[in-house]
Parts: structure tokens; sequence; C-alpha cells
């Protein structure tokens, strides 16, 4: 994926967990590390909500690092701001 490919996707997950993150009033990154510990829904009908939240938050995190390298693969070949500019435009 190039750098313009992967930062819309970021921006569409974004989305996403701001909807979840709205609806309980919980930032995601909170969500996500009681998530990983075990804990469980209070209610049986957030369980569903849970799982997605958690996979779209993953899927995020994955996103971001994907970004991080392909950024830092154009650094080394263009050498600069213009050129990450030029090569994600």
């Amino acid at each position: 994926m190039k750098a313009r490919q992967i930062l819309a996707d970021i921006h569409a997950l974004e989305e996403e967990l701001l909807a979840f993150e709205r609806k309980y009033g919980l930032r995601s990154e909170v969500f996500y590390a009681a998530y990983v510990k075990g804990e469980e829904p209070e209610n049986d009908a957030w369980t569903l909500d849970f799982g997605e939240w958690a996979s779209v938050y993953r899927t995020w995190l994955a996103r971001q690092a994907e970004y991080r390298n392909e950024i830092e693969r154009i650094q080394e070949e263009k050498g600069s701001l213009a050129g990450l500019i030029h090569v994600a435009a």
C-alpha cells in the first residue's frame, strides 16, 4: 500500500473508533487495554460492539505501523518533506 492509501485507511478507521468512543464515553486506548486484560462487558448487548471495537483498534494500530514504515522508506529514498508530500500527493 502507498502512504496515501494507508492514510485514507487510518482516517476511515479513526471515524469508526470515534463512533465507539462517543457511544461508550471512553477513549479507544483505555478500552483496548482493559479488553486485552480480559475485562468483560457489563452488559451482554455490548459484547459484539466490544469485539468489533477491539478489531478496529488492532487494525488501526497495524495501519499506523505500516504508515510509519512507508514514510521512513520514502524519506530514505527522497530525503525531504517536499519529497514526502510529492510522493504522497
